[in-house]
């Protein structure tokens, strides 16, 4: 692991809103004895439950999903909630000149496959994930990105100056303009994840919790996964544990994968008069353009959510100095927010690749071993829609993921946490801090 041992203590759940706010699944008993499925899969967040999910319903496949901690206990259960575009960081003229013209209008199709799928999962299964409105706000931070903004928009979006965001409930002096997405939306990523359990459950897949595998042993025509307290035998094996992922499981996997920590803190119900000063009513998805980014949402019952990147460590004196410089930026950006304390505040791992898209396919050399992971951040959608098509891949159905998940990412060849850490400062001096937004509080 590349973090301490804080970072990936099960027994320890984070202090997060959403957990607090939405019931909690009924633990999931550990894997105990000797068993077998065609599938097992490794990791009870959006990925491996979709993919549980599609192999039972669409293949009957028998199917065992293994968690370490239980469902909702990762990424998928502490994000922002954010069902959005994205899985990748690659822009669309890089796509073009890796993949081609077509990979272009594939990963489109995806990233849209994505958000319909989370929004179907939800009415299929009957999951009250509490959806907000539809769209997603690009907040430019400096003069030089809102006309970089203006000069190329994205294919249909609407820009918002100044004027336009403060006349529709979306007003900080801190940017300096948007573009205004009509995809997406957001939604409670708890109650989402343990939503999918429980259907998951219900449809018959076998999901063991506290059952961190230990080992994967190739036996037989198929794969032997070792936990503490038992043993399964399955042809398949899918590996969905994103920035969790324990690369001395899968040794192949070292060093391809950047796990980085991201923040987060929701704010006590803000008042009417609060909302009314600063100007901020939509229930929109937000973030803004800096490297380092910020990403927020007022939630249903008006307390107001803030994230940010950033963090090495998972030592405590390290947590609360990050928390400190999270909440100062907060209170810079919504001055009038200022007075409304924070209620909740945990951190979490996302994913990031050296190829800067995720990575849906088989291990290399190791027959019937697979894996779906590296959603950059927005992994509600991606990894909904991922999932699926890593169940209909091992079925052997051809090109199921889109060409841009399909190329095996390389090795990080500088050490993962110096690097991250180096980029960090020069993304800091990139963003100016709070230079750029200084000048408006």
């Amino acid at each position: 692991m590349l973090y301490e041992p804080e970072g990936y203590d099960t027994s320890r759940w984070p202090e997060s809103y959403w957990r607090a706010s939405a019931p909690a699944l009924p633990d999931c008993a550990p894997l105990e004895g000797d068993a077998r499925a065609d599938v097992a899969i490794i990791g009870a967040g959006y990925a491996g439950l979709n993919a549980g999910l599609e192999l039972l319903e669409r293949y009957g496949a028998d199917v065992v999903v293994l968690e370490a901690a239980q469902p909702g206990w990762g990424a998928s259960g502490r994000n922002g909630g954010f069902c959005c575009l994205g899985g990748a960081r690659l822009s669309t003229g890089a796509i073009r000149r890796r993949f081609g013209a077509e990979a272009v209008a594939e990963w489109d199709a995806f990233e849209q496959a994505a958000i319909a799928r989370v929004r179907d999962n939800l009415a299929r299964y009957g999951i009250d994930a509490q959806p907000v409105e539809e769209g997603e706000l690009l907040l430019a931070d400096s003069p030089r990105r809102w006309a970089q903004m203006q000069a190329a928009p994205e294919h249909g979006a609407r820009l918002m100056d100044r004027d336009a965001l403060r006349a529709e409930g979306l007003d900080s002096a801190a940017y300096h303009g948007a573009t205004l997405t009509p995809h997406g939306f957001g939604l409670h990523p708890y109650a989402y994840v343990t939503g999918l359990a429980r259907a998951a459950l219900a449809a018959g897949v076998r999901v063991h919790g506290d059952s961190r595998a230990t080992a994967l042993v190739p036996e037989g025509d198929g794969w032997r996964v070792e936990t503490a307290q038992g043993r399964l035998h399955a042809r398949h094996v899918l590996v969905a544990t994103n920035g969790y992922s324990d690369e001395a499981l899968v040794p192949w996997l070292g060093r391809r994968i950047l796990p980085a920590i991201s923040n987060i803190m929701v704010t006590r119900p803000l008042t009417e008069d609060e909302l009314d000063a600063q100007g901020w009513r939509r229930h929109l998805m937000a973030y803004d353009k800096r490297v380092l980014l910020h990403y927020f949402r007022l939630l249903p019952d008006n307390r107001f959510l803030f994230g940010a990147r950033g963090g090495l460590s998972f030592r405590a004196h390290s947590v609360a100095a990050f928390a400190r410089r999270a909440r100062a930026e907060f209170e810079v950006i919504f001055p009038h927010f200022a007075r409304a304390e924070t209620e909740y505040g945990w951190n979490g791992l996302v994913c990031l690749t050296s190829s800067l898209a995720p990575y849906i396919g088989p291990v290399p050399g190791a027959q019937g071993l697979s894996l779906a992971l590296g959603w950059h951040g927005n992994g509600v959608a991606a990894a909904s829609e991922g999932g699926r098509r890593a169940a209909q891949a091992l079925m052997g159905a051809r090109d199921a993921a889109p060409v841009v998940t399909r190329r095996p990412p390389p090795r990080f060849w500088l050490p993962r946490r110096w690097a991250l850490g180096a980029g960090m400062a020069l993304a800091g001096l990139k963003d100016g801090r709070l230079r750029a937004i200084k000048r408006f509080a």
